[in-house]
């Protein structure tokens, strides 16, 4: 009698043990300790043993990277720089042009893009100033393509700024040079009684 009763008494916990050592049997770490290749390393898994990191195919593009509008991405028409800017231009953008430039461009460019900034003042070559008529006169693409692809002693910044930005900045360094070399006939008449009446 008594030992039926210390068997069933043990029972549940025998029940207990036994799931246990049959659940961390199945607690395996293939997934955590798998296989895998190193990027650059040569690999046996492909015919040629070359470098587990495989080339792109021919016409490959990644997804949200087909870049179709060649005239934004390039700044381009064919070989010739774009002259006018293809996008809308709107105050954001302008804004926003003058936040990326004054933390990219103006380090070197100054603010006003006179081509006195900071780095300058510590002994870097100085760039052209923005005002010089060979700049005043460029096409707006050239800008963008010195930002794309550096341009002298400025390397490219294109992994930096994103082509909506380089455009951004593109179009502010125009408000910049227009804003050192306007005249008194381009600002609308409504503003120009007023900037007269300062005098």
């Amino acid at each position: 009698m008594t030992s039926r009763l210390s068997t069933r008494k043990f029972a549940p916990a025998t029940i207990v043990l036994a799931a246990l050592v049959i659940a961390t049997c199945g607690c395996r770490r293939d997934m955590f300790t798998q296989p895998s290749a190193q990027p650059l390393t040569r690999s046996d898994a492909f015919k040629d043993n070359l470098m587990a990191s495989r080339p792109l195919l021919a016409g490959t593009v990644a997804r949200g990277e087909l870049e179709e509008d060649s005239e934004f991405y390039t700044g381009k028409i064919g070989t010739n720089l774009v002259a006018t800017l293809p996008t809308p231009l709107t105050r954001e953008m302008l804004e926003r042009g003058q936040q990326k430039y004054n933390i990219y461009c103006s380090p070197c460019h100054d603010r006003t893009g006179d081509g006195n900034g900071m780095i300058v003042q510590r002994g870097f070559p100085r760039p052209p100033s923005y005002h010089i008529d060979r700049l005043r006169q460029a096409p707006i693409g050239h800008f963008y393509d010195v930002i794309t692809h550096g341009y002298g002693i400025m390397y490219s910044y294109a992994a930096r700024v994103q082509p909506a930005d380089r455009w951004a900045i593109a179009a502010y360094i125009r408000a910049l040079q227009t804003s050192q070399n306007a005249k008194l006939s381009d600002v609308p008449e409504t503003e120009r009684n007023s900037l007269q009446a300062k005098k």
